[in-house]
């Protein structure tokens, strides 16, 4: 085995994946303030955003979605009304308190200027933040972490999944924890003996060695960060199954390691081409444990959330009318989410033209009238403090500001 393959190896068994070679991430034991911190949850495969956030007050919405249009406020398995025009879907009633709390803000008919309706290249595109170039070598997480000043350790930097993800690559430093119980559980390099030989092997190896000690280190913070939770009671009731249970380690890793600033979940199922439900059914399914898992998220964060933005975004939105199978198709503009301690919530943000024929883009889906960048840039200017400089290094060639005002100053 080549020593390239058997360090990718490493990382992987002990919950890390740390890139080598041309665009190997260098990283130091300097810490830096890192007390604002940023979540992203991507939900791939295009969740239908006017079933999250509904415009039950226009006619159109009903005609054109008969079988899985939300019903009214008030009715069984009925939409929550947010602002007498816009409901929520029912399966998310965990987030009301934090609309009502005014922690909460949606960002309707917002995604992508691209026109594309490959999950791919969307999902691409939304993780590099570079909309119809495929060429960008890294995504803008791990731009971001690359732009803030000071000088960061190994683990700044969390995504929670079976791989590092695009929006993540790059030269700055970043982790992969796994999905799961799994995260927290001790791999084959945290066995003495074990430990001991590969130590010998490659802690002082001129070219690996450096990296090898990173990955070490980053490993055994996460896992001292996340075994000091898990001896305090919590009444021996374990969260459900997913989500809710992963973010639920992400707030204790955040609350126990100070080091850790941005993190990062990807989510799938959302590709509700049949039988999507309305209040219920499928896509309530992939809803309800989203829902729970973020509002675990804001509670167990405690006075943490104040300083947090999470925003959920997704590649592209769907349909505005059902197809005949009782589901959705791809479509263009979405909903995004943004919940926090600073986030100026309790509105539905964005412009809005409604879902009459004359409305649609192509006469089928939402227009994007909202670049996702400028949410992001938006977040990154007020909340992570960034200059227009480093707001252009981070966001290239990023629309001019539609003056949204998601954050308190």
């Amino acid at each position: 085995m080549q020593r390239r393959d058997f360090l990718n190896a490493f990382a992987a068994g002990a919950g890390l994946m740390i890139p080598l070679g041309r665009e190997a991430w260098a990283a130091t034991s300097v810490q830096r303030p890192t007390d604002r911190k940023l979540i992203v949850v991507m939900l791939r495969g295009a969740v239908d955003g006017l079933n999250v956030v509904a415009p039950i007050g226009d006619e159109n919405y009903t005609q054109l979605r008969p079988s899985i249009a939300l019903a009214a406020p008030g009715k069984e398995n009925g939409a929550l009304d947010l602002d007498g025009y816009f409901g929520l879907h029912p399966a998310l009633a965990p987030l009301m308190p934090l609309w009502r709390e005014k922690k909460l803000a949606f960002v309707h008919a917002s995604g992508s200027p691209d026109t594309t309706r490959s999950h791919f290249d969307a999902q691409d595109y939304m993780e590099s933040a570079t909309p119809g170039v495929k060429s960008t070598p890294d995504g803008w997480m791990n731009r971001l972490i690359a732009t803030l000043p000071g000088t960061s350790t190994p683990t700044r930097a969390v995504s929670v999944g079976p791989t590092m993800p695009r929006i993540l690559s790059g030269q700055a430093a970043a982790i992969n924890i796994a999905n799961g119980s799994a995260a927290g559980k001790p791999g084959v390099l945290d066995r003495p003996q074990l430990a001991t030989a590969f130590d010998q092997l490659y802690m002082g190896h001129e070219r690996f060695g450096k990296v090898y000690q990173d990955g070490r280190e980053a490993h055994k913070e996460v896992m001292a960060a996340t075994m000091a939770e898990s001896m305090a009671a919590d009444g021996g009731a374990p969260l459900p199954n997913g989500f809710p249970d992963d973010a639920a380690r992400l707030a204790v890793l955040m609350r126990n390691d100070p080091n850790v600033q941005m993190a990062f979940f990807a989510l799938g199922g959302w590709d509700t081409h049949a039988s999507q439900g309305a209040g219920t059914g499928q896509l309530a399914n992939r809803l309800a444990p989203l829902g729970q898992g973020l509002a675990v998220l804001a509670q167990k964060l405690g006075p943490m959330f104040e300083d947090t933005t999470i925003v959920v975004m997704s590649e592209f939105g769907r349909t505005a009318r059902e197809n005949g199978n009782g589901g959705t198709d791809h479509g263009h503009g979405n909903v995004m989410w943004v919940l926090g301690g600073g986030v100026a919530g309790g509105k539905v943000l964005g412009e809005w033209q409604g879902v009459g024929n004359g409305q649609l883009n192509e006469g089928r889906d939402l227009p994007v009238t909202t670049d996702f960048r400028t949410v992001l840039a938006n977040i990154a200017e007020r909340h992570l403090r960034l200059s227009d400089t480093q707001l252009a290094q981070v966001f290239p060639r990023m629309p001019s500001s539609s003056g949204l005002r998601l954050l308190r100053a």
